[in-house]
């Protein structure tokens, strides 16, 4: 699966594969075909790609089986550097997701009731 976000924001920050591939220590086929999706794209690659671009890792992460929660543990008042990553599956997440959508239309119809009133 192609990882659209991080081409994307590759792209608007004016970087090519070949920057990102040397900035990486790496081939340019092999930057390639982690964009393309065809070769996993490992936790550390992740961290270092969003320093170059200079953006969060949640902002250019994409795995279709799973979305992306970064935590910043500060467990003990000092932001150390540690970001611990958590896959949800995407079945639990949309089950959240109308959850809500009916908690929304409960909100819109006892809205509607007190209106009326």
């Amino acid at each position: 699966m192609e990882k659209i976000k991080l081409i994307e924001v590759r792209k608007s920050k004016g970087y090519s594969q070949n920057q990102m591939a040397e900035e990486l220590c790496m081939d340019v086929s092999n930057y390639n075909r982690r964009e393309k999706g065809q070769s996993k794209i490992s936790h550390s690659e992740w961290e270092k790609l969003s320093k170059i671009l200079n953006v969060p890792v949640e902002e250019i992460y994409e795995n279709e089986e799973a979305n992306l929660f970064v935590f910043k543990d500060s467990s003990i008042g000092n932001y150390l550097g540690t970001n611990h990553i958590y896959s949800v599956p995407e079945y639990l997440l949309e089950t959240q997701r109308k959850y809500i959508t009916k908690l929304e239309e409960e909100i819109n119809g006892l809205k509607k009731l007190l209106e009326e009133k």
